[in-house]
């Protein structure tokens, strides 16, 4: 187990990886903000098995963009020397660590930095919500890629909408990306990994294994449909102390609005999110509807 070379600059990435791109070596790559956990390292186990013997980097970067105005930007977990320890664990090879100037050398908000535009599937759900928020990702994720250029980038499908966005700009922008998504990691009690899990006290994180039960719930009934399906995850909501929900809503598989038609079998997602006291939460699972019917947002 070799420790993860450590880089902070643009020039510093290039020169390192120069070698691995000319020897025809797949390159992968795992974006994150830091405070890594084992959601994070399955993520770069995935990012191994698809690149083998290719550089994983794994960028470690809080991203101002990314956060509206009175979000958790400056109280977000850093902890990069607790990161690294996780990185050398799982075998990554580079750890990319800029500061904001690097990443934006003309300021995260001047009108002089060029920034993605998300289209709209960005307005609905987390996007309708949090304003801006995806403008932000998608800004920071391709900087990402074109700096690392990597073959396959992995990314976890608890942030699913994401996700979504993540691939649709990779492919309408052509950047050539293999955009994977792997599969949520979760506690014993369901409860998905998430680095804002450490602002919850012990009641408040006994409290947020409602997201979860909610949706495996949900799973449960969406036999009988999807309005079933949403009145199971709304019970356990509702008897659940501690718990103010923003969203919890069923669409098709790739986040459209669920058809009035949708047919036995229709595959569709649930989606919540909740702040269980001051901290914000998300999650969501697949659902395969068994009857004919519609869905709608609320609470």
């Amino acid at each position: 187990m070799s420790t993860p070379v450590l880089l902070t600059t643009r020039a510093e990435l290039a020169e390192h990886l120069a070698g691995a791109r000319r020897d025809g070596r797949r390159v992968g790559l795992v974006p994150t903000m830091g405070a890594l956990h084992e959601g994070h390292a399955s993520l770069m186990k995935c990012a191994r098995e698809q690149v083998g013997e290719g550089p994983v980097v794994v960028s470690v970067f809080v991203n101002p963009t990314q956060f509206g105005e009175g979000e958790d930007l400056d109280r977000y977990p850093r902890t990069l020397e607790a990161d690294l320890k996780v990185c050398e664990r799982e075998g990554v090879d580079v750890v990319f660590a800029p500061s904001v100037e690097e990443m934006y050398p003309h300021g995260p908000g001047s009108a002089a930095a060029v920034m993605v535009r998300p289209g709209a599937l960005a307005k609905v759900l987390e996007g309708r919500i949090r304003k801006g928020h995806f403008r932000g990702v998608l800004t920071v994720v391709a900087k990402l890629f074109g700096l690392v250029r990597p073959d396959v980038a992995v990314f976890g499908q608890k942030d699913f909408q994401q996700l979504a966005l993540i691939r649709r700009m990779a492919d309408d922008l052509c950047l050539g990306v293999d955009v994977v998504g792997a599969p949520t990691v979760r506690e014993p009690d369901g409860l998905a990994l998430s680095s804002r899990n450490a602002y919850l006290d012990p009641a408040q994180r006994r409290n947020a294994t409602a997201l979860s039960h909610a949706l495996f719930a949900a799973q449960e009934e969406a036999q009988y449909g999807a309005q079933a399906a949403l009145h199971a995850a709304r019970g356990v909501i509702r008897s659940s102390p501690g718990i103010s929900l923003e969203y919890l809503e069923i669409t098709t598989a790739d986040l459209a609005p669920l058809p009035d038609d949708a047919p036995r079998g229709f595959e569709a997602r649930i989606l919540i999110a909740a702040r269980v006291g001051t901290t914000r939460l998300i999650d969501n699972l697949p659902l395969t509807l068994g009857t004919l019917g519609t869905a709608t947002g609320g609470h």
